[in-house]
Order: structure tokens, then C-alpha cells, then sequence
């Protein structure tokens, strides 16, 4: 897959602070299946600091919930076993975050987060996920996304 969950957003759904492509102040962040599992990389900014050294983690919480309504989108596309780009558009907010913080994200590393979709039933998508810097794992989130009804993306 050479385009990013986030790139088969209509331009409505492309604003999130997030994910949007559309956002130029906000995060962009791009999600890809590697198998059954997506990744996406971030390269946090100096700027995103808690204490110096160190990653704020309402980042890690932003990247965990938007790499996951992500993967939510392109697992529902996949379980009807059709393109990303088809009709009608599948896409998730967030019903439920969860994140767990394991231990100080240091800042410098780019950030890799990994997630599996745990269940896909009806409007909802389970996504569990792991955040990494470098090889350490640093925090884990559990996401229920919920699809948009359609009228919002009207």
C-alpha cells in the first residue's frame, strides 16, 4: 500500500488535528498495514516536550487515538473486502481511549506506534496498540472506535 490510511480521507474527514492532511498545524500522522498489524512513524519535535528530555504525553495519547480511528477505518475496508477508496466512506471517532504510560518516552527517537484490531463488530472496531521508542516500548492505549454516522460526512 503506497498511500497512508489517512490519504483516502474524503476532505471533510481531513481536518483532525491528528491525522489531517489537510491540518497544516497539526501532526499528520500516516498509517500503513504491515500484514495484520498498521505502524506509523512519528518524529516528535522539540516542542513537544513534558520536561526537557522527555515526550508530553498528550502526544502519546493523540497518535495512539488517531494511528488507531485509522486502522479501525482500513480493518472495517477490509473485513467488506473492499478498497479504501470505495463507496460509501468508512470513518471512526473515538468511542473509548485508553492509554497506559510504561515509562518516560525520551525525546529525540522517532516514535513507532503498532496496532492490532482486537474486534470488529457492527459500528465499533477494538484497536489495541503499543508505542516504541527505538526498541523500548514506552506506553500502550486500547481504542473502541465508532463509525461516523453518514450525515456527518455530508
Amino acid at each position: 500500500m503506497d498511500k497512508a490510511f489517512q490519504d483516502y480521507y474524503e476532505d471533510v474527514t481531513s481536518y483532525c488535528y491528528g491525522c489531517g492532511r489537510l491540518n497544516e498545524h497539526g501532526l499528520q500522522i500516516k498509517s500503513y498495514w504491515e500484514g495484520d498489524e498498521a505502524v506509523c512513524v512519528y518524529q516528535p519535535r522539540p516542542y513537544h516536550t513534558a520536561i526537557p528530555g522527555y515526550v508530553y504525553g498528550g502526544l502519546i495519547a493523540s497518535l495512539i487515538d488517531c494511528h488507531s480511528t485509522g486502522t479501525a477505518a482500513a480493518a472495517a475496508y477490509r473485513a467488506e473486502n473492499r478498497p479504501m477508496d470505495s463507496d460509501p466512506p468508512l470513518r471512526f471517532v473515538t468511542g473509548s481511549l485508553h492509554v497506559d504510560y510504561l515509562r518516560p518516552t525520551p525525546l529525540g527517537p522517532p516514535l513507532t506506534i503498532r496496532a492490532t484490531v482486537q474486534e470488529v463488530k457492527g459500528r465499533k472496531v477494538t484497536i489495541a496498540c503499543a508505542l516504541f521508542a527505538g526498541d523500548v516500548e514506552t506506553a500502550r492505549g486500547q481504542v473502541v472506535a465508532v463509525r461516523m454516522p453518514d450525515h456527518w460526512l455530508d
